[in-house]
């Protein structure tokens, strides 16, 4: 059988008593195929992450001086019309010197922690493919150096099972119980970020398993995390609007150590944007979009380094005839950027040079409105081919709208949730299953069966351990994770 197991990552022990004496890890249990145990990985908290971090920030304790937005010049300007020039968008982009990518290179480079983000150069970025490394030997010293200093919690997220050995894996549940429905979640280091109907909270696993709450009365529909830049995307309040929090703000509410970063507002909005329906953060060389869908528009920003130290206006596109559900972004051939949206018809993409938005895929099979759930740019396509799932089936196009691939993927269940993980495979949510498949062509790697019906929803992903939460309206939801082991997957 497939255990679903209560977890406190204080615990040593994957079954262990609570303050009442029940034994955690018998409710809920579901079946499958035998696999070789989760991966043990090793990790540090985000509180003594953060902590050495700070000297990055110093000089505003990673605010940025946002208290002066208000009154910096957008140097960007927004365009609704076709460009003038043949100049690309992201040539337009690469010029613009408050964006750190043309001839200030090194303005950027502060705000990129290979920490944070394992990306790899391109075949002719040498230099800053010599930058990165001189940056990971000054963080290898810096973390030899502070591992002397002081003792460092090293906590193993995933407990040595101390049961007999077994090839079968668990789907670990948190003991605590959020009393309002879990919307979003977002990975701060080993610890979690959680969204919900009626705050924003952090679930401290690199320690007790305790959970802080740090804004109250707000709603938190979606999160993400970027800790090279100190801040945290939400979509957020009544109206929805996109908000974004600083990191260090958000981690003196717990810590309450730093009477400077307690003075200051913690957030600033995005160009006072209301009524967001959805975003995506698009991380390109050194350029981090964020690309955002509203009512019946869509608009792209970009990352401006200090002193700016925010998201900036870049394009808009208004008057869509399709409402946006779902927005993302490709750069096709590294030249040319499209914004490619799911509607209730369809799927459609924005040329971001020339602003004509154009269908890319309309499942004409289906009469009544579509649920488009996930657009996945696969990799080693240019940026030029995706995987387009809506309702129970997914299909494979280009950017130009031409089917790709002469295969449909064909969900078991209509999926209340679906998710690219970075293993190169895609997941479905269930109320009978979790399905996994291959992104690459739709195969079943794995099916995970409930032993009853029950919704659940995907949070967030990182290195192969997949966090989701159960949804119950009315009721209390819990977080779950997961960990894919994707060389294990042929032996399913």
């Amino acid at each position: 059988g497939f255990k679903v197991t209560d977890y406190s990552s204080s615990s040593e022990e994957l079954e262990s008593s609570d303050e009442d004496g029940e034994v955690v890890g018998h409710d809920g249990t579901v079946a499958v195929s035998d696999i070789p145990p989760p991966l043990m990985l090793t990790c540090i908290s985000v509180f003594q992450a953060d902590e050495r971090r700070r000297g990055c920030h110093a000089e505003s304790n990673g605010f940025g001086n946002h208290s002066n937005h208000g009154n910096l010049p957008d140097l960007v300007q927004q365009s609704n019309s076709p460009t003038a020039t043949p100049t690309s968008a992201l040539q337009e982009l690469s010029n613009m010197g408050e964006f750190g990518i043309g001839g200030s290179k090194a303005s950027f480079t502060p705000f990129v922690d290979p920490r944070v983000y394992q990306t790899s150069p391109g075949e002719n970025d040498i230099e800053n493919s010599t930058a990165a490394l001189f940056a990971n030997e000054l963080l290898r010293q810096e973390q030899a150096q502070l591992n002397e200093a002081r003792k460092i919690s090293v906590v193993n997220v995933n407990p040595t099972n101390i049961r007999p050995h077994s090839d079968t894996p668990e789907i670990r549940k948190y003991k605590k119980r959020f009393n309002s429905e879990i919307l979003c979640a977002a990975l701060w280091g080993v610890n979690l970020l959680v969204g919900t109907e009626n705050g924003l909270m952090l679930l401290d696993r690199s320690g007790q398993g305790k959970v802080y709450n740090l804004i109250t009365r707000r709603r938190f529909l979606q999160m993400d995390v970027l800790e090279g830049v100190n801040v945290l995307v939400t979509i957020s309040g009544k109206k929805n609007k996109l908000r974004v929090y600083y990191l260090s703000w958000l981690r003196n509410r717990i810590l309450h150590n730093d009477p400077e970063v307690e003075k200051k507002q913690g957030w600033v909005t995005v160009g006072d944007l209301e009524g967001c329906v959805h975003y995506k953060v698009v991380k390109y060389e050194r350029i981090k979009f964020l690309v955002i869908a509203l009512k019946n528009s869509v608009e792209i920003y970009a990352w401006a380094p200090k002193p700016y130290h925010k998201f900036m206006a870049f394009k808009s596109f208004a008057e869509l005839q399709h409402r946006p559900q779902l927005v993302d972004l490709t750069v096709e051939e590294g030249q040319r950027l499209k914004v490619i949206y799911g509607s209730s018809v369809g799927f459609h993409i924005i040329d971001v040079d020339s602003g004509n938005p154009y269908d890319i895929y309309i499942p004409s099979h289906i009469q009544s409105q579509v649920m488009p759930h996930a657009i996945v740019v696969l990799p080693k396509t240019n940026g030029m081919e995706m995987l387009l799932c809506y309702e129970d089936e997914g299909v494979y196009v280009n950017t130009y709208g031409r089917i790709t691939k002469d295969v449909v993927l064909q969900w078991g269940e209509m999926p209340t949730s679906v998710a690219y993980i970075h293993s190169n495979q895609i997941m479905g949510w269930g109320e009978k299953a979790i399905e996994i498949r291959s992104v690459e062509t739709g195969h079943l790697d794995g099916v995970f069966m409930h032993k009853r019906a029950q919704r659940l929803k995907f949070l967030c992903e990182r290195n192969d351990k997949v966090f989701f939460a159960s949804v119950r309206s009315g009721g209390s939801s819990q977080v779950f994770f997961m960990t894919l082991n994707r060389n294990s997957m042929m032996n399913w």
